[in-house]
């Protein structure tokens, strides 16, 4: 098992070139679903320098949150409420370019600014969602999407 993650690239996106095979191979052969969504998470925080990404999982017809890094988070998210609860109610992916102009956006810490959302699905129905906020504004393209939807697809297959 690696120690750290080996990442040289200086844009965002030869970052996450570098680091989706990396991921891959940090879960490979663990069958822990925390342990390995944990590392995911630090792998995420850790090359990207995100504010805070974590996991929501949907448990008893909320969202309850699962392994993060980054400041205390809200717990539990309802359907429909703030981004992650509508990411969860209309099963498709929202980028906020400024949380603060999102409406009904639940604050969880005070220094995030934008935030990219993913679900995350198994049998059509959501099971969790990838969470991502950043302390800089319209910090979240269509690039980070790509990029993001196949750490989301790796997770489904975790879960």
């Amino acid at each position: 098992m690696a120690d750290d993650l080996a990442i040289t690239g200086i844009t965002k996106e030869e970052k996450y070139i570098e680091l989706l095979p990396q991921i891959k191979a940090l879960v490979y052969g663990e069958s822990d679903v925390i342990a390995n969504l944990s590392n995911v998470m630090a792998a995420l925080k850790t090359t990207m320098n995100f504010l805070w990404v974590g996991v929501y999982l949907v448990k008893e017809d909320e969202l309850v949150l699962g392994p993060f890094q980054g400041p205390v988070a809200c717990t539990r998210i309802q359907k429909g409420k703030g981004v992650s609860g509508t990411v969860w109610q209309e099963k498709r992916t929202i980028i906020v370019p400024d949380v603060d102009k999102f409406p009904g956006h639940i604050i969880c810490s005070s220094e995030s600014q934008s935030e990219i959302v993913l679900p995350i699905c198994k049998n059509g129905e959501v099971v969790a969602i990838l969470d991502v906020d950043s302390n800089i504004l319209a910090d979240f393209t269509e690039m980070d999407k790509t990029y993001l939807m196949q750490v989301a697809t790796l997770i489904e297959e975790l879960i």
